[in-house]
């Protein structure tokens, strides 16, 4: 598949504005507001904002797999790997919530940015070829 093609489906989209907002969010929340060193902090915290970060990240990486992946296995792995993913980013929510974020506004904004996401990826998963 196409690179224009693939950033035109409808799940594409979504998981590059849930990647987006997990961006804005872990920045927010993260102590240590250097991005790119969340995993060398000592803080809980930080480490959960960059896991954030990171499933945000491999998401539209992996729906972009799948899509242009000939192999049925391979598009299987990359389906189950999505599944993961947002369930670890709701779990991060919560975790973030027992950590002490107070602003929990942005924790549900993330959390309905996750099940749009849900939603979108059930959609286009039923129409890939597995």
């Amino acid at each position: 598949m196409s690179y224009k093609r693939i950033h035109k489906l409808p799940v594409y989209r979504k998981a590059v504005a849930l990647r987006t907002l997990s961006r804005e969010i872990a920045s927010f929340v993260s102590y240590n507001k250097n991005l790119l060193t969340l995993a060398q902090s000592h803080s809980h915290r930080d480490h959960i904002a960059d896991a954030i970060l990171t499933d945000a990240i491999l998401i539209p990486q992996q729906i972009a797999k799948a899509e242009s992946a000939n192999s049925l296995a391979i598009r299987q792995r990359s389906i189950d790997f999505i599944n993961v993913m947002i369930r670890n980013l709701s779990t991060y929510c919560t975790g973030l919530e027992k950590d002490g974020v107070r602003e929990k506004e942005y924790l549900d904004l993330l959390r309905r940015e996750v099940k749009s996401f849900r939603q979108s990826f059930k959609k286009w998963r039923k129409g890939l070829s597995i």
